[in-house]
């Protein structure tokens, strides 16, 4: 018997329990349906990375909040969708991520990492960053980045204002390689020596040193640490033997040998 009292207590306090969370739950929604959001100068932007490039600022997203998802001051707190607002700011070429959210007091919070470009490419008519990952955007309006600058006949058009990844795997794994070309050199001596660097026809590279008027047909962006190794080689052996600027033309194309032409 008393197993049974014990087993129809336990009910007891479960649906009570439940009266409870239905009845604050309810309070919960109703208390969101009568606050409201603040208005636009209440808006918090945190740049997580504004330290590193500045592409966006508080007035920005402002501008964007106000053409794309229109007024949210004064609506109940859940009625501002979120959701939406995330997804429109992180249409912008520069944003990776975005997320929002509102607090007790009615604000809207707005949370922004930057897209990172490890490369910018110059074809003579457009130019437009590229990051690790290979996504292409264009550049930015709002603050710039010092990094390596590849131009010259781009083997795929860059199309002003795109942005996006690549569609022909053939253009995207050249992209991806010049992106591998350019880490290899990151932090080496050649990411201050190399001043330059071209594309030729069939997206053939050549790169111009800081000093010195050697041209250095490095091919493909393919054996990227065998080439390098072999404009070591010459920076070591071949260029003391001679006087400046003797050779104009190092070919850097062939396994395991330097090709040198005055």
């Amino acid at each position: 018997m008393k197993r049974i009292y014990r087993h129809i207590l336990g009910l007891l306090l479960l649906a009570a329990c439940a009266a409870v969370w239905v009845f604050s739950s309810g309070l919960a929604r109703k208390e969101l349906r009568t606050r409201t959001c603040q208005g636009k100068g209440k808006l918090q932007v945190t740049v997580t990375d504004s330290l590193e490039r500045r592409f966006v600022a508080r007035a920005d997203v402002q501008e964007w909040l106000d053409k794309e998802y229109g007024a949210y001051a004064g609506l109940p707190l859940d009625s501002v969708d979120l959701t939406r607002i995330e997804k429109l700011i992180s249409l912008h070429s520069a944003v990776r991520d975005c997320e929002a959210w509102i607090t007790d007091d009615g604000i809207l919070h707005v949370e922004i990492s930057q897209r990172q470009p490890v490369i910018r490419l110059e074809d003579g008519q457009n130019a437009c960053y590229a990051d690790e990952t290979g996504y292409l955007f264009p550049l930015q309006s709002r603050g710039s980045v010092n990094v390596p600058v590849v131009s010259g006949k781009i083997p795929f058009p860059l199309e002003k204002g795109f942005k996006g990844y690549l569609q022909q795997a053939d253009d995207a794994l050249w992209l991806q390689r010049v992106i591998g070309l350019v880490n290899y050199m990151k932090g080496t001596v050649w990411e201050k020596d190399i001043r330059k660097v071209l594309v030729r026809g069939n997206g053939e590279l050549v790169l111009y040193p800081v000093q010195g008027k050697e041209e250095f047909l490095f091919g493909p962006p393919v054996r990227v640490e065998e080439k390098f190794k072999l404009l070591t080689a010459y920076y070591r052996s071949v260029a003391p033997s001679k006087e400046p600027g003797y050779y104009s033309k190092v070919d850097l194309r062939y396994r395991k040998q330097l090709v040198c032409k005055k």
